[in-house]
């Protein structure tokens, strides 16, 4: 089963939560999906630094990232991301 990582981009990068996260877990082996809310970075380069923590894992480049302006008008938008990832 994939894992979804859900996480606001702060000042271009992750919470320190999830590189304790990452530091703590190994999910070699693991597809990671990275998901996010910005104010304008997107994912900034937050998606290469899971890679790198996470070496042994398979970490989707293409997730999910919505403007904290438009996530009330998001429903849509992840339920088509969601399908498109078929996930089963």
């Amino acid at each position: 089963m994939p894992h979804q990582m859900g996480y606001p981009n702060w000042w271009y990068d992750m919470p320190m939560a999830l590189y304790s996260f990452f530091d703590e877990y190994d999910l070699s082996g693991k597809t990671v999906i990275p998901f996010n809310v910005h104010n304008g970075s997107r994912f900034s380069s937050t998606i290469q630094t899971i890679q790198e923590l996470e070496p042994g894992a398979n970490v989707v480049t293409d997730g999910f990232t919505v403007s904290e302006r438009n996530v009330a008008e998001a429903a849509a938008d992840v339920d088509e991301w969601l399908k498109g990832l078929n996930l089963g």
